[in-house]
């Protein structure tokens, strides 16, 4: 039975940057609040939709790996800020991208939505029902950020990274995967004004969370998931080249790596440059650490991810040969001049006369 290989990586981040000083200058925050509770510096602000983030990642994974769009047989666009609740984001990436071959599909599952695609299309490579997966995973949270709402809006930001994935030859690619999920434990992590469920509810779109819970359960369920990960694929901890986990929040990260006893130096983050981007986290961070030569032909590495639902997953991969792209992709997101303060204040205004608008109806 074949089992899937990352052959092709890239991802994408919108130009326009957020500091914390920025928020501070129109919230009740400040630098040294959020770095402190955090890690977080500075984040990236999208100008454009979801889709087109999702297309230059794509681009850049599929010219890393040496291929063409209408090699890929399905596509996964992992996201919970998608362009369109009908159709899936998916089917928009593939009409701008050219995957004209390809199945399409969103999942939803989170900041853990990466890991659980890296499932999903192991399995259908597994099952020789694909042989060539495009996954992406992208996100454009400020659409629901609330400046009300302090605990959250200084957390995230906007982004996109990609893989292919092909099977894999020898003892190389992907050597075991968990993934689970709490339901009982939706509301601590939500997006309220969003959904059926919010119909003739004039209620405004943001992302609420409970950040005591989540942290507790993001420890707990992340070390855990990473602990089966190692032991599913007849590794030891000893033998972990690098650890890439969810980059939501520094203390968490701090204490998932003591848990595990891991060196510093094995632990990959970039989360003080994009916040938490959500599902684009993790295939970002990858698609930095392989720039970086952080990854060596032959390396461990262990992916960890926790996020709303509650979900949480892991997977232990064994890295091929190749750590350089095939290829380089002239995709490039349009320009703008507008500052990452600028953008984020301008969708807070159309959202603010939205909420008036819907409640003025009901």
């Amino acid at each position: 039975m074949d089992r899937a290989a990352i052959t092709g990586w890239g991802h994408c981040v919108p130009p326009s940057v957020i500091t914390n000083d920025d928020l501070a200058s129109v919230m009740d925050t400040s630098d040294e609040w959020i770095t402190s509770r955090s890690g977080i510096k500075e984040r990236r602000i999208s100008h454009v939709e979801n889709s087109d983030m999702a297309v230059v990642a794509g681009s850049r994974a599929l010219a890393a790996a040496g291929l063409e769009p209408d090699d890929i047989d399905f596509l996964i666009v992992a996201t919970c800020t998608g362009d369109r609740q009908i159709p899936s984001t998916a089917c928009l990436v593939q009409a701008k991208l050219g995957t004209t071959k390809a199945a399409a599909v969103d999942i939803n599952a989170g900041c853990t939505g990466f890991v659980y695609g890296l499932n999903i299309a192991n399995g259908v490579i597994a099952a020789g029902t694909a042989r060539r997966v495009l996954l992406i995973g992208v996100e454009k949270i400020s659409a629901y950020l609330d400046f009300d709402e302090r605990s959250t809006a200084v957390l995230f930001g906007d982004g996109a990274g990609a893989v292919v994935l092909e099977p894999a030859l020898g003892d190389e690619g992907i050597r075991s995967m968990t993934v689970g999920s709490d339901g009982t434990l939706a509301d601590a992590l939500t997006a309220t004004g969003a959904g059926t469920e919010y119909i003739g509810r004039p209620e405004p779109l943001r992302i609420v969370m409970d950040g005591r819970e989540i942290f507790r359960n993001a420890v707990v369920q992340m070390g855990e998931a990473a602990l089966r990960a190692v032991k599913d694929a007849d590794l030891d901890l000893a033998d972990v080249d690098l650890l890439i986990p969810h980059q939501a929040n520094i203390r968490i990260i701090d204490s998932i790596v003591r848990r595990l006893d891991l060196d510093e130096s094995k632990v990959f983050t970039n989360l003080h440059r994009y916040g938490n981007t959500s599902a684009a986290s993790i295939p970002i961070a990858l698609s930095e650490a392989l720039d970086e030569g952080r990854i060596a032909p032959g390396s461990v590495v262990l992916l960890v991810a926790f996020g709303a639902g509650l979900t949480w997953g892991a997977t232990a991969i064994r890295w091929g040969d190749r750590v350089e792209p095939l290829g380089q992709s002239d995709a490039e997101l349009p320009p703008t001049e507008l500052t990452g303060l600028e953008l984020l204040i301008d969708e807070q205004r159309k959202k603010k006369a939205e909420d008036r608008a819907r409640a003025s109806v009901l």
